[in-house]
C-alpha cells in the first residue's frame, strides 16, 4: 500500500465553518504569531479566493461512537493552524477525512473550493503522516525520486525538485546513504520532504516532530517556516502545546467531534479565562483548608490560588496568609497559556 500522503484521494476506508472564535459562533480576527496583522493585499486575496480548506457539517460514526458531530471549519489560504484535542476527540478521523480516506456519513470537505472527491481536487494537498512512510532500503535521494514519480512530476523536473528537497532538509551531504541509517530527526525531515515535492498549497502534518530531539524540532520548523513564506497553508496536529503556541497563528481545539475553540491564542485566552491569573506560592507553617481558594497542587508541589485582579487581590491574599500564621517563601504569577486554556475547555490533559 502506498503511504498516506500519496493516496489522499485514492483510497477510502470505512470504520476503523466554525467561524473564528469560540464554539458559540463569536468571531475573532486572525493575527500572526508575532502579533502583526495581515497586509491589505493578503486580506483582499483571501476574500477574493476560496478557503484553502472548507469543512461543512462533517459527521461520522463508528458503531455507537460519534467521531465527528457536525464539525465545520474554514481555513483561509496562508494560515498556520494547530489542530488540538484530547485522545478520542475526533482529530484522527478529521485528518483522515480531509485526506479523503474516511467515508463520511454526512458533510462536505472542499479543497480550494473543490469537493475532495472530485478528480484532481486532491492534487494541491500534501499529507505527512505521523508514521514514517519512507523506505529504509533506499537512499534519501532514491526515496525522494520514487515519491516524486508517484506524485506525477514530469521527468524533466524530478531532478530539480529532488535537489531542492535535499537542500531544504539539509541532507545533501547524506543523499546517497540508506535512510535506515539515519537518526529519527533525519528520517522525519525526509518524510516531510516526500510530502511536498508536488508543491501542495495545503499541507497537513500529523505530529511532525514526534520522537525527535530539540535541534531536529527546530530544523523542522525552520523548514515549515520557509514553506509558509512561499504561500503554503499549514495545518498540524501536535501534542506539544508549546509548538502550537509558538509556531501557529490560529488554534483550533476539537472535543467530542466538534470545534470548541477557534482563533488566535490571545483572543481565546481573553474570552475564556479573562483576567484570571494563577499564583504559585511556597508557604511555611501552612496546612490545607485554612483559607478558601488556596489549594495544594501535587504536580507543581506548591500552593495555588486563582486571582482575577492581581493588583487588588494579591495583597489581600498575602495579608490573609500572614494573619493565619503562614509565611510566604516565594511566589510566582503565571500568565494564562494554551495549556490552561486547553484544560478549561476540555477538562483533561492533551495526552489523556
Amino acid at each position: 500500500m502506498l503511504p498516506l500522503f500519496l493516496r489522499h484521494h485514492d483510497k477510502i476506508e470505512s470504520p476503523g465553518a466554525q467561524t473564528p472564535g469560540l464554539a458559540d459562533g463569536s468571531s475573532t480576527s486572525v493575527a500572526c504569531a508575532t502579533g502583526k496583522q495581515p497586509s491589505t493585499e493578503q486580506v483582499t486575496s483571501q476574500e477574493s479566493s476560496p478557503p484553502a480548506l472548507s469543512l461543512t457539517s462533517l459527521r461520522k460514526r463508528f458503531g455507537d461512537q460519534v467521531a465527528l458531530d457536525g464539525l465545520s471549519l474554514d481555513v483561509p489560504s496562508g494560515q498556520r493552524v494547530a489542530l488540538l484535542g484530547p485522545n478520542g476527540a475526533g482529530k484522527t478521523t478529521l485528518v483522515r477525512a480531509i485526506a479523503g480516506r474516511v467515508r463520511l456519513d454526512a458533510g462536505q470537505v472542499n479543497l480550494l473550493g473543490r469537493p475532495i472527491e472530485e478528480p484532481g481536487a486532491g492534487d494541491h494537498l500534501g499529507v505527512v503522516p505521523q508514521e514514517l512512510a519512507i523506505y529504509g532500503d533506499l537512499t534519501a535521494r532514491e526515496n525522494l525520486t520514487v515519491f516524486a514519480q508517484m506524485h506525477g512530476l514530469m521527468r524533466s523536473e524530478i531532478r530539480q525538485r529532488v535537489d531542492w528537497a535535499l537542500q531544504w532538509i539539509g541532507l545533501t551531504d547524506r543523499q546517497h546513504q540508506l535512510t535506515r541509517t539515519f537518526s529519527g530527526g533525519m528520517k522525519r525531515r525526509v518524510n516531510i520532504a516526500c510530502g511536498v515535492l508536488h508543491r501542495p498549497k495545503l499541507l497537513l502534518l500529523d505530529e511532525p516532530t514526534v520522537g525527535v530531539d530539540p535541534q531536529s524540532r527546530q530544523r523542522i520548523f525552520e523548514m515549515l517556516d520557509s514553506l509558509h513564506r512561499s504561500g503554503t497553508t499549514l495545518m498540524l496536529t501536535t501534542h506539544h502545546l508549546d509548538e502550537a503556541q509558538s509556531q501557529c497563528d490560529r488554534i483550533v481545539i476539537v472535543d467530542h467531534g466538534r470545534v470548541v475553540a477557534d482563533g488566535p491564542l490571545d483572543e481565546l485566552i481573553e474570552k475564556t479565562l479573562g483576567n484570571y491569573r494563577r499564583v504559585n506560592l511556597q508557604l511555611k507553617h501552612w496546612t490545607a483548608g485554612r483559607l478558601e481558594g488556596l489549594v495544594w497542587d501535587p504536580n507543581a508541589e506548591c500552593w495555588v490560588a486563582g486571582l482575577g485582579d492581581i493588583g487588588e487581590d494579591l495583597p489581600i491574599l498575602l495579608n490573609e496568609i500572614r494573619a493565619l500564621g503562614g509565611y510566604v517563601n516565594s511566589l510566582e504569577i503565571r500568565e494564562p497559556n494554551l495549556h490552561e486554556l486547553f484544560l478549561t475547555l476540555t477538562g483533561c490533559e492533551l495526552r489523556e
